[in-house]
């Protein structure tokens, strides 16, 4: 007979129990459906199913000139400097996200025909699990392999790409970053174009009400036979006043001959020539003013017309001065997108992570199974 004994009977009636214990919790179908299972399933998906995932990563800033706000050397030293343009580099950011984008890498890569390829697992292939073969579920399965990320700090902006091969993922990458710098472009064009066509537009405006002015003031000169009513009415007045000093001599003459010599045959010449100067003041002074086609009455009317040719004038050249300044402005690009890293062509996969899936998987289980344990054993504590 025998003697020999194993070293699980040879062990400690308590010892043998734990370790009942635990074979028979690794044994039981709680641990082996919440955790077991899982695990495995996790374990063979990640080994042997999923395909490899390629990040191509670039870096990009959108910036426009900053204009100078000081003059002399603070504008000489602030005018190389650069501002931030957030507006703009979040419409950069819509756009790379949008159906426009999508539409124009289908046209030029033919993106759908791309993650709808055989070698791409079951799980993450577009064609195999989606019913709906759309535009807007390929739109939807599409944002999933696009990333964008700003750093409001520095005002970089991030745009990853996943795909299932390195070359895809840095075209797809190269062409949405082509497409973001064709978008700057296309501001920098309308903003141009916007500002030069207001300005020739006020040119044109202010060029019509010059013409219209001179060509009022022309037809009132032609029409009142005046050519300025202020410098003529003071040429008249002068030539008035040497009349009325040849009057005063005149008359001051025929009051002494009348002292001095009452019978005097010069008398009656020196007062029919003062009669005639005095007529010929009153009609210079007529002239001047009182009637209705006066200098002082046409004065007004002349003026009014004079001060819009002037305000028209001068607005004229306001407007060429903005229109010089508006093609100067369109002159330097508004925006501009700098790329600071290209897109890479990835060398490895980065995802799936298949260690790191696995065993959250695992770790999961482990709690599910924990929570699940503390149920059952509370409700067989309440039922007993």
């Amino acid at each position: 007979m025998d003697m020999t004994l194993t070293e699980a009977e040879l062990a400690p009636p308590a010892a043998r129990r734990s370790r009942l214990r635990r074979l028979r919790v690794l044994a039981s179908p709680l641990f082996v459906f919440s955790v077991l299972i899982p695990t495995i399933v996790a374990t063979a998906f990640y080994s042997f199913i999923a395909s490899d995932t390629f990040v191509s990563e670039a870096r990009f800033v959108v910036r426009s000139p900053q204009r100078p706000q000081f003059s002399g050397l603070g504008a000489l030293l602030q005018g190389g400097s650069f501002a931030r343009a957030q507006d703009d580099t979040y419409s950069v950011h819509d756009y790379v996200l949008s159906r426009d984008a999508l539409r124009e890498l289908e046209t030029k890569l033919g993106v759908q025909k791309i993650f709808s390829s055989q070698d791409i697992d079951p799980f993450d292939r577009f064609t195999s699990l989606e019913w709906d073969l759309s535009f807007e579920s390929f739109y939807k399965y599409f944002r999933k392999r696009i990333g964008v990320e700003y750093d409001t700090v520095s005002a970089i902006t991030i745009l990853t790409v996943h795909a299932y091969t390195a070359e895809d993922a840095q075209k797809i990458n190269a062409l949405l970053l082509s497409m973001g710098e064709r978008l700057v472009n296309q501001l920098n064009d309308r903003s141009r174009n916007d500002l030069i066509s207001a300005a020739e537009k006020e040119v044109k405006t202010s060029e019509d009400r010059a013409k219209e002015a001179s060509l009022a003031l022309s037809g009132f000169r032609s029409k009142q036979s005046v050519f300025d009513p202020d410098r003529q009415a003071a040429l008249q007045l002068q030539g008035t006043a040497r009349v009325e000093d040849e009057l005063l001599a005149t008359e001051a003459q025929l009051a002494q001959l009348r002292q001095l010599s009452p019978s005097n045959p010069q008398i009656a010449t020196l007062a029919s020539r003062a009669e005639l100067l005095r007529k010929a003041i009153a009609s210079q002074n007529s002239k001047v003013a009182g009637s209705s086609g006066s200098f002082t009455a046409q004065s007004s009317g002349y003026d009014r017309l004079l001060l819009e040719k002037t305000f028209a004038e001068r607005q004229l050249g306001a407007a060429l001065a903005a229109l010089e300044t508006a093609r100067s402005e369109a002159r330097r690009q508004q925006l501009y997108l700098e790329t600071l890293v290209q897109p890479n062509l990835p060398d490895k996969a980065m995802e799936p992570r298949r260690i790191r899936n696995t065993a959250m998987v695992f770790l999961l289980g482990l709690i599910v199974w924990g929570v699940l344990s503390l149920v059952v054993g509370s409700v067989r504590e309440h039922t007993e």
